[in-house]
């Protein structure tokens, strides 16, 4: 099976935003995606919330073989590294919270 990530379009006629997912290459536009890596909605007004990804998704897709789209790529290389530093402190906030956690029950017993 032949994997691209490239947009699946949603929205209604003359609202339309886009889902950017991994999909077998002989899907159609809108066909059945394998996962969903992220979203870009053209009518939000400010550009820095126009979209959103997960980055180690589409890292491990990209390891395993799967190419992007030319669209797909350009909002890589320009929103990824914002995602990725989001992805990167929402971890080391979730790692200290369970220590936090895990503190206060020693703590209490």
């Amino acid at each position: 099976m032949a994997v691209v990530i490239r947009m699946k379009q949603m929205g209604r006629t003359h609202r339309h935003y886009y889902r950017i997912v991994a999909i077998d290459k002989r899907q159609p536009r809108d066909g059945k995606v394998i996962e969903e890596l992220g979203t870009y909605d053209p009518h939000v007004a400010d550009k820095e919330r126009r979209v959103t990804l997960i980055p180690s998704r589409i890292k491990y897709w990209q390891s395993v073989g799967a190419i992007a789209s030319e669209t797909c790529l350009a909002i890589f290389k320009k929103f990824n590294a914002k995602w990725e530093k989001i992805e990167t402190d929402e971890a080391a906030m979730a790692v200290a919270a369970k220590a936090k956690a895990t503190a206060d029950t020693a703590a209490a017993k």
